[in-house]
């Protein structure tokens, strides 16, 4: 009898993107793509008829956030693997998806090689991060750095930082509570959360100051 394949659920919004790793998956005679979403609740639809071994999860999704979805994964009775494969720099991202509960984080632009060693050592048990990002974390853990200075990634909550990205991609509070579920009011007052904490003064400066860290990251 044939040895069994891992079972891989890609989860990402862009049609094009979940083409290519699953093709690139393909390739590989230990790895299978057992199912393909667009988003969080296409994501937990398939969850309840398969139970895949490792679920590959961007950070931008068409009806949330990866890093809630992340959460709501490893929640779950039989929490699956996840690692996260993202357009997003791992400098911003990485950190938070790892204590949000992911396993690992590789960047769409690593070369097809890095992906596949990186889901293979998730699908083993491992921890899978550049070895720059090791090295930061690293360098966290034994005090070695200087105290980080502020800017949004480091200092903003993770539900602060994702109002603040979508805010720089030309969102409103309405918009971006349709997408993280949440109430107008409820963006507005992290709105003003995220003033605070960045030293802002006006609604036009936080836009001016989201843009300009969605484009220049």
């Amino acid at each position: 009898m044939p040895e069994r394949k891992a079972q891989i659920l890609i989860v990402d919004d862009h049609p094009a993107l979940r083409y290519a790793l699953a093709r690139m998956i393909e390739h590989e005679p230990d790895l299978e793509v057992c199912g393909q979403a667009d988003g969080v609740t296409q994501a937990f639809r398939l969850m309840a008829s398969m139970s895949p071994d490792l679920v590959l999860v961007d950070i931008s999704l068409r009806d949330g956030h990866g890093l809630d979805l992340i959460k709501d994964l490893r929640a779950g009775k039989t929490p699956p693997r996840i690692l996260v494969v993202s357009n997003h720099d791992e400098a911003s991202y990485a950190e938070r998806a790892l204590h949000a509960g992911a396993h690992g984080y590789v960047t769409k632009s690593a070369a097809p090689a890095e992906i596949v060693q990186a889901i293979r050592k998730v699908l083993e048990g491992d921890v899978y991060v550049s070895r720059q990002t090791a090295m930061r974390l690293l360098g966290d853990m034994v005090g070695s750095r200087p105290q980080p200075g502020k800017s949004p990634e480091q200092i903003l909550s993770d539900r602060e930082l994702q109002v603040f990205e979508f805010l720089g991609q030309g969102l409103n509070s309405k918009e971006i509570g349709e997408r993280l579920m949440l109430t107008s009011k409820t963006i507005d007052s992290h709105r003003e959360n995220i003033k605070d904490k960045l030293g802002i003064n006006s609604g036009n400066e936080l836009i001016v100051r989201a843009v300009l860290w969605v484009h220049h990251r």
